[in-house]
């Protein structure tokens, strides 16, 4: 009897997860995880929207093989490493408009960090604006500008000087438009900052609040407000990047160049690799001390991101996101006719959220989607829940993932659609 489950209870601290979905993956390849009794699931939440290339992609597993044969580690902040160097010069050929330059770290949350620091650094001033029900991760630093109160309940107080403003939370807020957005960040600087603001960050899509888009003005608007204050824009595509939006990083699809760009998950196509990208002379704030990191600009994670990266481009991953995204929505709006439960349906590429709501109030319906997770899990499908209610079933599967897969998910999402309503009218 496999006891993985009972090591995980008597040696791995869990008590932060309201659970760990019950499967334990031995396995895995392209869009299909495999347990350790050999049943297969197909994933639509692709280790939180990290594997966009596919589990276990060959070309990334052996480039991944190749560098390990010849060097694991050196510290490449202290030593010259080529696999870091191609990295970067990569990510300066891919990143929008003059981002150049990228300082690489283990994870989202540490990459944010050192956006942040820097952009203070650079422009000499201390305030950061974000959102409402963001997420930017859980150091202590990126909690501070996190908006999603439900993640930040406990372990404060948090870093000082930061200010939110509302999310542009288009199904809650639907007459709302970009420049209202505008006007009313406008005002935040005014009203709720001494002024003296580094940086704005934001999600182009928001990943753990729920899936949210942004109006196709949003950004574009803001990024007015913030010149006109010499504020700079940290875009966090940490979720959103490498074509899971059906193109290379989100924020494209907005025309604005950030002044910052943070990415990581789908960087490396599982291995643990993050990076801040940004302009000559913003880079040039660093000075010696100001920034380190051990791990960071690993020799066989830069590698195997280089190859995932050319994966992606040769593989024409972004259209092949656009597309399977443009079908499941479809789908799921078809769904959202024949259940009233389906309040909101939205996406970008294979980042997509189905937001659960109960009643003509539009009261979120967050047991209910649970309920989804739990019995797409049983048909063979793995599935998200965020959103800053936790009533938006997540769907985010690798790039690769086929027509034939994704039919057979969205069979397994319907059979729980209409299990859910079956039982709920068998209630009343």
């Amino acid at each position: 009897m496999n006891r993985t489950a009972e090591k995980y209870r008597d040696y791995v601290i869990t008590s932060f997860v309201k659970c760990i979905q019950p499967v334990v993956i031995e396995s895995a390849r392209g869009a299909v995880v495999t347990d350790i009794s050999g049943r297969d699931y197909i994933d639509c939440f692709a280790g939180i929207s990290v594997v966009n290339a596919g589990h276990n992609h060959p070309a990334v597993v052996a480039a991944a093989r190749e560098q390990m044969e010849k060097l694991i580690h050196c510290c490449s902040y202290v030593y010259y490493s080529q696999p870091t160097a191609d990295l970067a010069e990569k990510m300066a050929q891919i990143t929008p408009g003059r981002l150049k330059k990228s300082f690489f770290a283990n994870g989202g949350a540490e990459a944010i960090e050192g956006a942040l620091k820097l952009a203070k650094l650079y422009t000499g001033k201390h305030e950061v604006i974000a959102l409402q029900g963001s997420f930017h991760g859980r150091t202590l630093g990126a909690l501070s500008v996190t908006g999603n109160s439900g993640r930040k309940k406990r372990g404060g107080p948090y870093a000082p000087g930061v200010a939110f403003a509302q999310a542009p939370y288009s199904y809650r807020a639907p007459n709302v438009t970009a420049a209202d957005w505008a006007r009313a960040f406008e005002d935040l600087i005014r009203f709720s900052t001494s002024g003296d603001v580094a940086a704005f960050i934001a999600e182009p899509v928001m990943g753990e609040g729920g899936i949210i888009i942004p109006p196709p003005q949003y950004f574009s608007e803001i990024k007015k407000v913030l010149d006109r204050h010499n504020i700079l824009f940290i875009a966090d595509e940490v979720q959103s990047g490498f074509g899971r939006t059906g193109k290379m990083f989100a924020i494209e699809h907005y025309g604005v160049e950030p002044d910052i760009l943070v990415t990581a998950k789908g960087i490396a196509d599982g291995f643990p690799l993050a990076a801040f990208t940004t302009r000559d002379e913003i880079a040039a704030a660093f000075q010696p001390g100001d920034h380190l990191s051990t791990f960071g600009g690993n020799p066989v994670c830069c590698a195997a991101a280089l190859a995932n990266i050319g994966v992606i481009e040769q593989d024409n991953l972004c259209d092949k996101s656009r597309q399977s995204g443009e079908y499941i929505v479809g789908k799921l709006k078809a769904l959202q006719n024949q259940f009233p439960l389906i309040g909101d349906v939205r996406g970008l590429g294979l980042m997509i959220g189905i937001e659960l709501v109960t009643g003509d109030n539009r009261k979120p319906a967050a047991a209910q989607a649970e309920t989804i997770r739990e019995t797409c899990l049983k048909k063979g499908v793995l599935a998200g829940v965020g959103g800053v209610y936790g009533n938006v079933v997540r769907l985010q599967p690798p790039l690769v993932i086929s027509k034939e897969q994704i039919d057979v998910a969205m069979k397994a999402l319907t059979e729980s659609f209409e299990e859910l309503s079956s039982r709920s009218k068998a209630a009343d």
